[in-house]
C-alpha cells in the first residue's frame, strides 16, 4: 500500500524559444518503453484507487443506475439503403450492439414490433471476443449488397484493420489492409474499397483503393495531400456517384471528386484552394450543392457545376439572416436539407427541388432552370428550444421524408419523420428511459455576462422545486475550441446528478461554435483566453445568483476542455471544490512546439504558430496551464487519460499532476491531486456500454463526494 502520492523523478531539459528558457523535468514520459515510465504509471493507478476505495459502492451503485435509466435491450429506427432496412440491436449482458437488416418490399419503413425475416450483417460482440479494447472506423455495405466492409481497432490507438466480408455467409473475405484511417466507401461496380492513410503525426494524407481479394501491396494510391496543414477525410455521396475527397485546415479546404465508377481517373478539384475560403460540397445528381465563406463570413449555400470552378461562378440559394450560421447541407433526389444555427439553436431547413426540371433527360432543361434557382423557399422543422436537433443518418437517395432527431438534457433522444410534401411530422421513436419522468426536473436558458462585457449563453438544469437559495451542489461542463458547439444532450449521468440535487451549467463559450463564426473567432489564437474567463465567469454566475453554494461547485471537461479546466483553475483557483480533466491539451505550449507530434502542425491555425511567432509564445505561455501552476491552494484534482491515446497524449496530464503537487498548498487528504490512466484505451477511454458506465461513475462518484451530493 502507498503512503504517498507517487513522484516521479526529475530530469530537466531546457527548451528554449525567442530567449525564453524554459526549464521542463518530465519530458523523459514520453518514452512509452521505458519500464520506469510504466512503473511510474501503475503507480498513480494505485494511489488513486487507494485514495477512492471508500467510493466503490457509491461507483457501483452508479454504474446500476445508469443501467436502470437505459433500455437494454432495445432497438434503433431503421434506415434504408439500396434494397434493404438496416438497424441495430443491443441486449442486456453484451457491450456492444450488432447491425442487422431486413428487404425492402414496398418502401415502407418496418414496423420495429415484426422484423421477421431479419439478417445479421455484424455482430460487435463476436468481433470483439477476447479483446480489452474494440472500435470502429465505420461501416459501409457495398452497392449490390453483398459486401460489408468495416475497420477495427483493437488498441485505442485509433489506426485501423479493414475487414471485408461476405454479409450473407458471414465468411471473412479480405482482411490483408493494416494500418488504415477514419472513412470507408465503395467503388460503383462493388469490387473495391477506398480508404485513407496516416502518416507520423497521425494526419490523414493518403486516399487508398483496395480491390477485394488482393495483396495490400497492390492497392492504388488516389489521392496524397503534402501539405502539413491539411487533413483529409472523405465520404460516399447519397446519390452513389462519387466519394467526396476533402483538405482541410482550420481556415481553407480544396474538395475533389473521385467517381466511384472510374477510382482511378484524375479526380475533379472543385475549386483551388485559397487561404481563408473554407467550402464543403455535396453532389445533389447533376450538380453541386457548396456551403461556402467566400462572400459571407458566416456561410451561405449555393450551387455548382460539376467540374472546376471559383466561388464567384456559384450561384447563391440561401444567405443566413442575422443570428444565424449555415453548417452544412444533405442532398436528396427531390429536396436538400440545411443544418444551421439560429442565435444559438440548433435548426434544420428543407428546400424542395423542382422535380420536373431535374428529370432524367432534361438536363438542358434542368441546368437553365437552375439558374434561376430551382430549390423552393425553405421550410424550417418543428424543433423545440434548448434541445440539439440533427439530421438522422440517411443514405437513402430517394427519400420522400427528413428523418431527424432531437434530445437536450431532459429529453432522451427522439426521431421523427418529416414529410417533405404535406409537412407532416410523426414520431417514430422515443428512447426508452425507465423510471425517467422529465416533468421532475427543469431546464432553462441563461445570460452570462464575460469579463468584457460579452453575454454568454449557458443552459442550466435543476430538479423540480429546488431554490436559489445558496446551498445546492453544482457542475458546470464547458468545451469551447475548434468551432465545436457544446450542444446538450441526455445521458444517465446527468439524471444522476440531477436527483441527487445537482444544479447543471451547460456553457456555451467562444471559441465554440455555437453564435456564428465571429464567436470562434473571438475564442482562439490570441483570443483564447476569452474561452477561459467565460466559463470562469459561468461558475461565478452560478453562485453569485444563489444556484450553487460557494464551496460545492465541480468543473468537468475533456480533450480541448480538459485545457479549460487546467486554465481555469489557474485562473480562478478558488472557484472550484474539484474538477475532473479528461485526455487534457494541458501541456499545450510544449506540444505546438513539436510539429513532429500528432496533430501538431495543422493545429497552428487554432492555437497559432509559437515557433514563428513570438508573440504568440508569449500568450501561449501565459495561459498553457502547466508552466501557469501557483503556490496556492486549488481545488482537488482528478486527471483522466489513456496509454494509446494518439490525440492527447498521456504525457500531458501526467506532466501537470506532478507540477500541481509540487506547488499546491493543498491537504493532500482534504483536496486530493490523483491520476487514472487506462492502460488499453484510447481518446474516448473504455469501450463497451458497461466500461463507459464503469468510468463514468468512477469519475461521478469522486465528483459527488467532493462537493457534497453523495
Amino acid at each position: 500500500m502507498l503512503k504517498q502520492a507517487p513522484v516521479a523523478h526529475k530530469i530537466p531539459v531546457e527548451r528554449v524559444t525567442h530567449g525564453d528558457v524554459y526549464v521542463d523535468n518530465y519530458e523523459w514520459f514520453r518514452d512509452k518503453s521505458n519500464p520506469e515510465l510504466i512503473a511510474h504509471l501503475e503507480s498513480e493507478n494505485e494511489w488513486t484507487e487507494e485514495r477512492t476505495k471508500d467510493l466503490q459502492p457509491l461507483r457501483e451503485q452508479l454504474a446500476g443506475e445508469f443501467a436502470s435509466l437505459t433500455k437494454l435491450t432495445d432497438i434503433t429506427v431503421p434506415i434504408r439503403k439500396g434494397g434493404w432496412w438496416y438497424y441495430q440491436r443491443t441486449w442486456e449482458g453484451k457491450e456492444y450492439p450488432a447491425v442487422y437488416r431486413i428487404p425492402d418490399v414496398d418502401g415502407t419503413r418496418p414496423d420495429l414490433a415484426d422484423l421477421s425475416g431479419e439478417q445479421l450483417v455484424w455482430d460487435s460482440n463476436v468481433l470483439s471476443e477476447g479483446q480489452d479494447f474494440f472500435s470502429t472506423s465505420g461501416f459501409d455495405v457495398s452497392p449490390n449488397g453483398k459486401l460489408g466492409a468495416l475497420g477495427l481497432d483493437f488498441s485505442g490507438d485509433e489506426h485501423f484493420t479493414l475487414q471485408i466480408f461476405d454479409i450473407e455467409q458471414g465468411q471473412i473475405l479480405d482482411d490483408v489492409v493494416v494500418g488504415i484511417g477514419y472513412g470507408i466507401a465503395w467503388t460503383a461496380d462493388s469490387s473495391a474499397v477506398i480508404y485513407s492513410r496516416v502518416d507520423d503525426a497521425w494526419r490523414s494524407w493518403q486516399i487508398w483503393m483496395h480491390r477485394v481479394g488482393t495483396p495490400s501491396s497492390e492497392d492504388c494510391l488516389l489521392y496524397q495531400e503534402d501539405d502539413d496543414r491539411f487533413d483529409l477525410w472523405h465520404t460516399a455521396s447519397r446519390d452513389g456517384r462519387w466519394v467526396v475527397v476533402n483538405s482541410s485546415s482550420r481556415t481553407t479546404s480544396e474538395v475533389r471528386l473521385i467517381s466511384t465508377g472510374h477510382p482511378e481517373a484524375d479526380p475533379i478539384v472543385v475549386s483551388r484552394r485559397s487561404p481563408g475560403v473554407d467550402y464543403m460540397v455535396e453532389p445533389a445528381g447533376d450538380h453541386l450543392l457548396v456551403v461556402h465563406n467566400a462572400n459571407v463570413v458566416d456561410f451561405e449555400l449555393a450551387s455548382a457545376p460539376i467540374g472546376t470552378s471559383v466561388p464567384q461562378e456559384w450561384v447563391s440559394l440561401l444567405k443566413p439572416e442575422p443570428g444565424e450560421r449555415i453548417s452544412e447541407v444533405e442532398a436528396f433526389a427531390s429536396f436538400a436539407v440545411i443544418a444551421l444555427r439560429s442565435e444559438g439553436e440548433t435548426e434544420l431547413r428543407v428546400m424542395q427541388r423542382d422535380v420536373e426540371a431535374a428529370m432524367p433527360g432534361r438536363g438542358e432543361a434542368y441546368r437553365e432552370a437552375h439558374e434561376r434557382q430551382v430549390w423552393g423557399e425553405p421550410v424550417r422543422v418543428p424543433a423545440a428550444r434548448l434541445s440539439t436537433t440533427e439530421l438522422f443518418l440517411s443514405p437513402d437517395w430517394d427519400a420522400s421524408e427528413v428523418v431527424y432527431s432531437t434530445e437536450s438534457l431532459l429529453t432522451p433522444p427522439t426521431q421523427c419523420a418529416y414529410d417533405v410534401e404535406t409537412g407532416a411530422v410523426s414520431t417514430l421513436k422515443v428512447q426508452e428511459v425507465p423510471g425517467y419522468d422529465p416533468d421532475e426536473f427543469v431546464q432553462e436558458g441563461v445570460w452570462v455576462t464575460a469579463a468584457d462585457g460579452t453575454q454568454i449563453p449557458m443552459t442550466i438544469a435543476y430538479k423540480a422545486g429546488l431554490t436559489a437559495d445558496g446551498t445546492n451542489p453544482g457542475w458546470l461542463y464547458g468545451y469551447g475550441s475548434y468551432e465545436v458547439a457544446n450542444d446538450p444532450y441526455f445521458a444517465p449521468r446527468h439524471i444522476a446528478m440531477l436527483r441527487r440535487g445537482v444544479v447543471i451549467g451547460w456553457t456555451h463559450i467562444r471559441g465554440g461554435g455555437e453564435m456564428g463564426r465571429a464567436w470562434y473567432d473571438n475564442g482562439k489564437l490570441l483570443t483564447k483566453k476569452n474561452t477561459f474567463s467565460d466559463f470562469v465567469a459561468c461558475g461565478q454566475w452560478l453562485i453569485e445568483s444563489g444556484w450553487v453554494a460557494r464551496d460545492r461547485l465541480a468543473g468537468e471537461g475533456r480533450s480541448a476542455g480538459g485545457l479549460l479546466i487546467g486554465a481555469a483553475v489557474n485562473l480562478a483557483p478558488g472557484l472550484f471544490r474539484a474538477v475532473h480533466a479528461g485526455v487534457p491539451f494541458v501541456d499545450a505550449l510544449t506540444t505546438i512546439l513539436k510539429p513532429e507530434l500528432p496533430l501538431t502542425a495543422g493545429e497552428w491555425e487554432e492555437w497559432g504558430n509559437p515557433i514563428e511567432s513570438e508573440e504568440v509564445y508569449e500568450y501561449m505561455k501565459s495561459y498553457s496551464p502547466v508552466e501557469n501552476v501557483q503556490k496556492t491552494e486549488y481545488p482537488a484534482v482528478l486527471a483522466t487519460t489513456s496509454l494509446n491515446d494518439i490525440r492527447v497524449f498521456y504525457v500531458e496530464p501526467t506532466k501537470w499532476v506532478q507540477v500541481l503537487r509540487e506547488n499546491a498548498t493543498n491537504d493532500p487528504l482534504d483536496r486530493p491531486i490523483l491520476e487514472k490512466i487506462e492502460m488499453v484505451a484510447g481518446h474516448a477511454g473504455k469501450s463497451g456500454r458497461e466500461g463507459r458506465w464503469e468510468s463514468q461513475a468512477f469519475v461521478l462518484a469522486w465528483l459527488l463526494n467532493q462537493i457534497g451530493a453523495a
